[in-house]
């Protein structure tokens, strides 16, 4: 037997789920203000995003019976038709078996927002060969939270502070003060060598690009590049560390980085391109000094979202949160 997903034959695999057949599906008041990816996204548990987007891009995909992009805000009361999808069972098994339910240490939680300090080595959620992040956990471990959704995000091996939005409503107020670049982002970062003390601002687009293996990765470019984004991170030195030659260790700096856009992989390629790579760093880093490093027990990138400031979307009071170096990036440091 052949089973079709978007009118292309499939190998035989195992039984599918029950007939699938057209749903309409209404927003509610908590949904309202989301994009149509994400609220698909929400809905068809198990189903690739990829798949996702096409059937928004065919036109199968209808708002009040009219066609809609990916990014278009769904209302509440609209009526949300989505076409027949069929997934096999195998996958159906596995979108059912939950996240395992996790809190994350708390900096800020109150109706509208939470704030937590993410360990690194944790996606933010899941996708892109992670069954699970932050996002999928929490709402494992809160069931009777009615909303939890990222306001922004974090590389899956940076620490620090994360926001959730509790309500709707607190969403779009957050992810509009990041959009319009009204919030403060200040991270803790550590690289090679001595950095340039009057080297303060990195203003250099960055391209997006994927390697031959499919791995996505960034790079600095040229202003006249059409698919550059501009890009602006500025830096301060907080201390630096001299060279340990019986460790076969360079001089180090512990950076105080405040990103101006939030370009992927931004101050990682940033730090990079000026020829003080953060330590630890498995895609943009010094290799050979990583594996010493690892000896010497940093076991990770040493990247760390140390401050953020915003303004509660409620209140509108303007706050400033603070997440201390986690211990394994502390013990790091030399205490001289």
């Amino acid at each position: 037997m052949k089973h079709i997903i978007g009118g292309k034959p499939l190998p035989d695999r195992a039984p599918t789920t029950n007939p699938p057949a057209v749903r309409m599906l209404e927003v509610d008041e908590d949904s309202a203000g989301q994009r149509l990816d994400n609220f698909l996204i929400r809905h068809l548990k198990g189903v690739p995003k990829t798949y996702v987007y096409r059937i928004i891009r065919s036109g199968e995909v209808r708002i009040n019976k009219g066609r809609a992009s990916a990014d278009t805000r769904v209302e509440a009361g609209d009526a949300v038709r989505v076409p027949p999808v069929r997934i096999s069972e195998k996958v159906a098994e596995k979108a059912e078996r939950p996240a395992p339910a996790r809190e994350f240490p708390v900096l800020l939680e109150d109706e509208h927002v939470l704030a937590i300090d993410k360990p690194a080595g944790v996606a933010v959620h899941g996708g892109s060969g992670v069954s699970f992040g932050v996002i999928e956990q929490l709402r494992q471990a809160r069931p009777q939270a009615k909303l939890l959704e990222l306001v922004h995000r974090l590389d899956r091996e940076t620490s620090g502070i994360l926001l959730v939005a509790k309500k709707r409503s607190a969403l779009t107020h957050l992810q509009d003060q990041f959009r319009e670049r009204e919030t403060g982002k200040t991270y803790l970062a550590l690289v090679t060598g001595e950095w340039p003390v009057r080297n303060k601002v990195i203003d250099l687009p960055l391209h997006k690009y994927l390697q031959a293996d499919g791995e996505r990765r960034v790079r600095v470019t040229t202003p006249d590049d059409p698919d550059g984004m501009r890009s602006i991170t500025l830096v301060k030195v907080r201390q630096t560390f001299a060279p340990r030659p019986l460790e076969r260790l360079p001089a180090m700096s512990l950076l105080e980085v405040t990103i101006k856009t939030g370009r992927t992989h931004q101050i990682r390629v940033h730090l990079a391109s000026q020829g003080h790579p953060i330590v630890g760093d498995d895609k943009y880093g010094d290799f050979d000094l990583n594996k010493r490093l690892h000896k010497h027990g940093l076991k990770r990138m040493f990247l760390h979202a140390w401050r953020l400031q915003f303004s509660h979307p409620a209140t509108a009071e303007k706050l400033t949160l603070n997440a201390p170096l986690p211990p394994e990036l502390a013990d790091f440091l030399p205490s001289d």
